[in-house]
Order: C-alpha cells, then sequence, then structure tokens
C-alpha cells in the first residue's frame, strides 16, 4: 500500500529579526521559508515518508530558493507549477514574556494567489497517493484558490484518497463568514479535521464551554462537544483539537484530543518553554497523519502528535526538523531533556 501524502498550500519567504528584536528596532532580517502545507510535507518526509508539495511558485531564483528548501528534506517538488511573479512574504517577530509575536503578510499577487484552475492536473499530482492534506489558509487566498482547492477535494474522493484539513482560520486573510461558507463546503469532503481551541468557533460557530483562550483558561472536556458537533455536521471520521493554554508568549502548557466517532482520547499535557511557536500546528498535523497511517491505535495516535508538535516549538524556522524515534522517546515520557551521548 502506497504511503504518498501530498500537501497543497502556499509557501512563503519568512523574513524575521534576530532573536527578539521588534521590527521597529532591527536592521537585518534572517531568510527562511515556511507555510502551513509545506511545513506538514517535511514533517512527513523526515517521518521517511512519500510526501509531496503541491503550489505556484515564480520560475525566478527566490522562487527555486523555495523549491531548493522543501528538497533539501527529501520533499517531492517535482509537481510545482512554475509561473507567476512573486513569491508570498511573512515578517514575523517573535513575543516574549507578555509581548505577544506578530505577523505581517506580503503576499498579494503570489504566484499561487493567482493561479487557475488550469495550472494543476489532479489526475497526475494524485497518482498513487494515499493522503491529500490542505489547510483552512489556502483556500482563503481567492476564491480562485478555493476553487482549486474544491477541485482537489472532489478528485481525492474520487480516487478513496483520504482528505485531511486543518482549519487554521486567520483574520488577516478573510473574515469569518466568509470562511464559514467556503470551508463548509470543502469540509463536505474532509475526512480527518483538525482545529485549535479557536478555530471552529471562529470558522463554524462551535464553541468549547467554560474556554476563554485570552485568559488562558481551557477546558478540556468542553472540546468533546466542539467535535462531535463538527464530526455530526460534516461526517468526519476523526477529530483532532489542539489544546493550548498560554501562561506566556515564552511558556505554554500543550495536549490534544482525539474523537473517532465513537470515544474521546486525551494526550498528556507538556509545559512548554518556547524557542519558537510558528508551525506549531502544522507539526502536530503532520504527526497526525503519520499515526494514522501507520494504524496506531487512537491514544498512541494523539500522543504522538501532540509529541511531534511539542519538539517543534523548540526548533528555530517553520519546519519540524525530528524524527519519529525522537517524537516516540518524548511520547514515551522522556522529556527531560538531558544531553545524549
Amino acid at each position: 500500500m502506497s504511503n504518498k501524502v501530498v500537501t497543497f498550500g502556499e509557501i512563503m519567504l519568512r523574513l524575521a529579526p534576530e532573536g527578539y528584536y521588534r521590527f521597529v528596532q532591527t536592521n537585518s532580517y534572517g531568510a527562511t521559508f515556511g507555510g502551513g502545507e509545506a511545513n506538514v510535507a517535511v514533517s512527513l518526509a523526515n517521518y521517511g515518508y512519500d510526501a509531496g508539495f503541491v503550489t505556484k511558485l515564480p520560475s525566478h531564483e527566490i522562487g527555486q530558493s523555495a523549491v531548493n528548501s522543501l528538497r533539501q528534506f527529501g520533499v517531492d517538488t517535482s509537481k510545482i507549477v512554475r509561473g507567476g511573479d512573486r513569491v508570498g512574504i511573512y515578517f514575523l517577530e517573535k513575543g516574549a514574556s507578555q509581548r505577544p509575536s506578530k505577523v505581517i503578510y506580503d503576499r498579494a499577487g503570489s504566484s499561487i494567489a493567482t493561479a487557475t484552475a488550469e495550472d494543476f492536473d489532479w489526475d497526475d499530482i494524485f497518482e498513487g497517493v494515499k493522503w491529500f492534506h490542505f489547510t483552512g489558509i489556502t483556500p482563503a487566498l481567492g476564491s480562485n484558490v478555493a476553487d482549486i482547492c474544491l477541485e482537489a477535494c472532489k478528485k481525492a474522493r474520487e480516487k478513496g484518497i483520504i482528505v485531511s484539513c486543518d482549519l487554521n482560520y486567520r483574520n488577516k486573510l478573510w473574515s469569518k463568514e466568509e470562511a464559514g461558507k467556503v470551508m463548509g463546503k470543502l469540509c463536505e469532503y474532509v475526512d480527518v479535521c483538525i482545529s485549535n481551541e479557536e478555530d471552529a468557533n471562529d470558522v463554524f460557530g462551535i464553541k468549547a464551554s467554560d474556554t476563554d483562550v485570552t485568559s488562558g483558561e481551557v477546558n478540556y472536556e468542553g472540546y468533546k462537544e466542539v467535535a462531535r458537533k463538527l464530526a455530526e455536521r460534516f461526517g468526519f471520521k476523526k477529530v483532532a483539537i489542539t489544546l493550548r493554554t498560554s501562561i506566556s508568549a515564552n511558556d505554554n502548557k500543550w495536549a490534544a484530543m482525539l474523537y473517532d466517532g465513537n470515544d474521546y482520547y486525551f494526550s498528556k499535557t507538556y509545559l512548554m518553554h518556547i524557542v519558537d511557536r510558528v508551525g506549531g500546528g502544522d507539526s502536530f498535523g503532520g504527526g497526525l497523519i503519520y499515526a494514522c497511517m501507520e494504524n496506531y491505535g487512537p491514544q498512541e495516535t494523539i500522543e504522538f502528535a501532540v509529541a511531534a508538535s511539542c519538539l517543534k516549538h523548540s526548533i528555530e524556522g517553520d519546519f519540524n526538523m525530528v524524527s519519529v524515534d525522537e517524537v516516540k522517546k518524548l511520547a514515551g515520557g522522556d522529556s527531560s531533556g538531558r544531553v545524549q551521548r
């Protein structure tokens, strides 16, 4: 059985001041690449899977640099379409203590945002593929990209490919009303839904009781109802919800829940000191997909996904550069961080 996964979305140039410098005080930026679905592909490639990423990038050197950033981790870039004028950019200012991180987008008119349905041959892209993943960020780029996502989901369903979606609501890209309408159509084709504490409420108005993410109060039990309502509305086979309790920008508690249509499974909770939280949700998605494809039991699946994501918070950049063994070691209870030699 094939273990090939394809993800579809935008990879961007990430420009970030060194350390904890603010935008207004820096005079230099470190350049790396990242983006929701690209981050998932890198995770899966690092776990030894055949992971392909699909997007559209300009044929100039910056576009090629984005391709190269994926290739170095073994991601299949052969279905990336070349064309258009620009690579989307996001600027990241890392938060510290009570000062939150900030993201400023400069992505309007990027190659993928101006793509058309004719750019992508899904019959060809999905040849030998077992799993397809996208996030709510991609259809938010424009109605044309939302239509491409819908075409991909329909083709995946036709071919019996498992479809996963991370709701990933971004209020800088579209309104809650627009997100609910577009994601509602797409979710009809989704088998595995991934959400965080806020996404289900932002996109579909499904809210957990006794939870206030701003004050850091997260009522785990309330998310059972959220998962059940999501599954009933769209027919999801699985719903996974990450549960982040923010103590400060540097310190979070991190856990998750998995609902398989019958029972609810909660992971252990990690207290994390954060190096870089961007890509944290994507690393959870990558871990979840891997565990599902490996036919792990539901408790083992959610433990693996949460441990993978916990480790990502300790790594600079968008990509989660960890191995299966490292994730299993943490999931198995070794969270000491002691030197290995």
